[in-house]
């Protein structure tokens, strides 16, 4: 089993969150699948719209999936779930979401993840994001063990 990595980045607004987002958009690949934590309010939708949006030929409308659960969206590299687990009392309802299989066919983004138990794919990456004393601030900490991550994070870090 390869040893955990965490990396944490400060972001001092939403234009600089999204601009993360953007760039670790450029590394994600069909059967990656990011985990996003955190509190209400802590911008995990705001990252996950960018992400997403970058992904895409044309502007198209990324909503909050809090009351459809799931939202699809076809890019140019893969089909992409957003997945917000908020509402769900049983792993099982992770199943009839299709959300498993997508794991491995699709780019999946997961927002309020402890909601999969042990579902949780082994080469997820994990984001935790946290507001900080300055209410436009966040700080995102990444949280991998699969060691293809630190190799494609590289790009992440040092564009």
């Amino acid at each position: 089993m390869n040893a955990a990595k965490t990396h944490t980045l400060v972001s001092a607004g939403p234009d600089r969150t999204c601009r993360i987002a953007q760039r670790l958009a450029k590394v994600f690949q069909v059967g990656d699948t990011l985990l996003l934590s955190g509190d209400i309010g802590a911008g995990k939708t705001h990252f996950a719209r960018c992400l997403i949006q970058s992904l895409l030929i044309a502007p198209e409308d990324v909503p909050s999936p809090t009351y459809t659960l799931v939202q699809t969206y076809t890019s140019p590299r893969a089909e992409i779930w957003h997945a917000d687990l908020y509402r769900l009392t049983d792993t099982n309802e992770v199943f009839e979401l299709g959300l498993v299989d997508a794991f491995s066919g699709a780019i999946c983004l997961v927002e309020w993840p402890d909601r999969l138990g042990d579902l949780v794919p082994p080469g997820a990456l994990h984001v935790t994001m946290t507001a900080l004393d300055d209410p436009e601030a966040r700080r995102l900490s990444f949280d991998w063990q699969d060691a293809q991550w630190s190799t494609r994070l590289k790009e992440v870090w040092n564009d």
